[in-house]
């Protein structure tokens, strides 16, 4: 932030870069003329005055950053104006932070109470006081609490009192220093930048779950950077001048971890998806370590329930570890046991499912689902269908929600148990949530169509916890009874964590045993006339996702209301799909014709051949009869099962695929071979 007077932005280049890549700019620069202020207000130098000490950062004559804190009995901190802060207290001469304490030097500060998770920061021109340090404030501005573990503090000696402890100038991080950092949950950050002239020094606190910060076997520290207040000073400051200094502290013993080096902003790594909760990661290199054993008065105890529900809501390094591995397993099938199953209706079974190998679990996206093969005996070709994944990304686990209905779904329910093995393939699908946009959501469900939006829910919740701004949701869940009815309790659990945010429709056809107001909210069907009791269709994304008439109804019915074509995403089971009609004219998109002679097909990791002739089906009906086997599952171009490798030639779908498909990539179940364009075009080659 800028803290000189002769320019109106409040954010510098550094930071206004990160705010324009996430498209929150202006949003960011109306917030910064209310929250940033040139004084401190009443509530804030009644803050200061209250606290135990008082986190510094500094620059020293080698343009080091450093950070470090000062310590002293309450009310060692006072604020005799609006524009002062006066501490009581002066660095250590040991403490490399002292070198950056001269008269007129930029200072940044941070108050910070962890047992009440209280935070406030200042930047501004230090001075040396009759008994201390005289701060000129030149930015104030308050922090929100998440991320702060809660400690209660105790002081083991008086910190006015002289201490020596013997000084250690470390070549690299030992031992203690890696353990320390593996351990920690807090750590401190300054940096600064020079802009225009002037130059504005920023100290701030990070924290998350216990191994958080990775320390590499070269010293390199990589962190996450989670979801904040988007000022992103910290990160903006390493992206103009590549410096930061960071503080650990052990809480029990009072030692001291100071280091001065190199940072770096990381926006493009597999590992933030790998990483719960991450958004962005940065890297520490330190160039200077100064460990300074006791030199710290204070002990804090972590409170039973202290840990930050924002903090357990994201990951750690062993976590991110076990999912990259995972990610070889993309194109693989699986071994995964059935670590436990759960009744959730008559009708409803859930699998949860471990991997038998030990690595992580391949991250999914709320609302796809996972392919799983079933060998349902010694002497069957193996069954593949797909299930939605009815868990949230967050939560770490997959579950599937199987409704008895066909063959696959009657092994689940009759034969499996816990501790059976089945494969699954890398989660799929394209009907999928994303909970950062901001409109209204309106999920409806009919029968075991729950299973997405009940992920979808999760997500939202979870996410909303982690930024605390939950989405608006309405979810409309209809059942044909009480009986039949899954998820109950987990539903209420979610509406009651979302204080508001979430409203539930339950939705019974047969209300026999079943208490209005107690079991249900309404009797019949989704319909339009529901909807209109309910909604006042303002600006809503609509999810649906139900039997066929259900969906397409429910579709055909919102568009007569208006709403937007592309504000309706839709999944339906069984053979129908969903008819669509287009806000405005579209461009048909050219697709060669079918062939009209016969076409050699090579199937080249078989070393089979088959000629396809008209009418004759499609190209995994052609496979079939050549012997292969080729993987399948619904046989109408919306599960993605059948994906193949197109090596020369080209196709024609007699229907139009859902499911997504890469450069080169064909659905079989749907494809023929394409009418020849030219001399080279007179065979296919499929990777089978």
């Amino acid at each position: 932030m800028a803290d000189h007077p002769n320019t109106p932005a409040i954010w510098h280049q550094g930071e206004t870069f990160i705010q324009e890549k996430l498209g929150v700019a202006e949003r960011m620069n109306a917030v910064g003329k209310r929250a940033v202020r040139s004084f401190m207000p009443d509530q804030h130098r009644d803050f200061y005055a209250q606290l135990p000490f008082i986190v510094l950062g500094s620059v020293d004559a080698q343009d080091d950053a450093w950070a470090s804190l000062l310590e002293g009995q309450v009310g060692f901190i006072a604020s005799p104006t609006a524009a002062t802060l006066d501490i009581a207290a002066r660095p250590h001469p040991d403490d490399p932070i002292a070198q950056g304490m001269g008269d007129g030097a930029a200072l940044g500060l941070l108050g910070i109470e962890l047992h009440t998770r209280r935070r406030n920061r200042i930047n501004g021109l230090v001075t040396a006081g009759a008994q201390g340090l005289r701060v000129a404030v030149k930015e104030s501005f308050g922090n929100c609490p998440r991320y702060i573990q809660q400690r209660d503090f105790t002081f083991s000696r008086d910190p006015a009192a002289p201490f020596g402890s013997e000084v250690k100038e470390l070549p690299v991080l030992d031992a203690a220093a890696r353990a320390l950092i593996g351990g920690a949950d807090t750590f401190f950050v300054a940096t600064y930048a020079d802009v225009e002239g002037h130059r504005q020094v920023d100290v701030s606190h990070r924290g998350g779950n216990t191994g958080f910060v990775r320390v590499e076997a070269d010293g390199t520290l990589t962190i996450p950077d989670f979801n904040g207040n988007l000022f992103f000073s910290t990160l903006g400051n390493i992206l103009l001048n590549g410096k930061a200094g960071l503080l650990f502290v052990d809480f029990a013993t009072g030692d001291v971890l100071q280091m001065s080096g190199d940072a770096e902003v990381i926006f493009e790594s597999p590992e933030i998806a790998a990483f719960q909760g991450a958004e962005r990661l940065w890297t520490f290199r330190a160039r200077r370590i100064v460990r300074r054993p006791g030199a710290v008065a204070l002990r804090w105890t972590l409170r039973s329930d202290g840990w930050a529900d924002s903090s357990l809501l994201t990951g750690n390094w062993l976590q991110a570890a076990d999912r990259l591995r995972a990610a070889r397993y993309a194109t693989q099938w699986r071994p995964m046991k059935v670590a436990r199953i759960v009744q959730e209706s008559q009708s409803i079974r859930s699998l949860h499912l471990e991997p038998v190998d030990g690595d992580g679990l391949l991250p999914h996206l709320a609302g796809q689902h996972l392919p799983i093969r079933l060998r349902l005996g010694a002497d069957e070709k193996p069954l593949i269908r797909t299930y939605t994944l009815s868990v949230a990304p967050s939560d770490g686990v997959y579950r599937i929600s199987v409704k008895r209905e066909g063959r696959a779904s009657q092994f689940i329910h009759d034969r499996l148990r816990e501790g059976d093995l089945i494969e699954a393939r890398a989660p799929a699908g394209a009907f999928t949530l994303d909970a950062q946009e901001e409109r209204p959501l309106v999920l409806l469900a009919g029968g075991i169509g729950i299973t997405p939006m009940l992920a979808m829910l999760r997500h939202v919740v979870y996410e909303g916890w982690r930024q605390q701004r939950i989405r608006p949701v309405t979810l409309f869940y209809a059942a044909r009874s009480k009986a039949e009815r899954a998820f109950d309790r987990e539903l209420a659990d979610l509406v009651a964590a979302a204080q508001g945010a979430v409203k539930l429709v339950r939705v019974l056809s047969d209300t026999r045993g079943a208490e209005p107001g107690v079991d249900y909210d309404t009797a019949g069907r989704i319909d339009m006339a529901l909807l209109t009791r309910y909604l006042a269709f303002g600006d809503y994304a609509f999810y649906l996702c139900g039997p066929p008439a259900f969906t397409q109804g429910l579709y055909d019915g919102l568009r007569g209301y208006n709403i937007a074509d592309k504000r309706i995403y839709a999944e339906g089971f069984g053979p129908a799909s969903l008819v669509r009609s287009s806000d405005q004219p579209t461009t048909v998109a050219v697709t060669l014709p079918p062939a009209t002679e016969p076409v050699p097909v090579l199937f080249t990791e078989s070393l089979k051949e088959g000629r396809w002739t008209p009418g004759s089906g499609t190209l995994l009906e052609l496979a079939e009869a050549r012997g292969l086997e080729p993987e399948f599952n619904c046989r109408e171009g919306s599960c993605g099962t059948c994906k193949t490798r197109l090596l020369k030639g080209a196709v024609s779908y007699l229907k139009q695929p859902a499911a997504k498909l890469g450069d080169n990539e064909v659905l079989i179940c749907c494809a023929v071979p394409a009418q020849p364009q030219g001399a080279d075009d007179d065979r296919l080659e499929l990777a089978l």
